[in-house]
């Protein structure tokens, strides 16, 4: 009986620890969070540059720059 009280304590500490989690972890794009597409090569008008996206290619994003 002992060994149940053990095995409700550690499924409790488990399902606490899963609440906590606000979202499943997974890779962020941080191109697409910018309003940017990935593409290979340069970017071309009406696109300009914006960043890296994280599998190498070019984030390039619609519009003029300003400033």
């Amino acid at each position: 009986m002992r060994i149940l009280y053990q095995l409700l304590v550690v499924l409790f500490v488990m399902l606490q620890a899963a609440a906590g989690q606000r979202y499943i972890p997974g890779r962020f794009n941080s191109c697409a969070a910018r309003n940017g597409i990935c593409i290979p090569g340069i970017c071309r008008r009406p696109f300009y540059w914006a960043g890296r996206c994280s599998n190498g290619l070019t984030c390039c994003k619609r519009g003029w720059r300003r400033g």
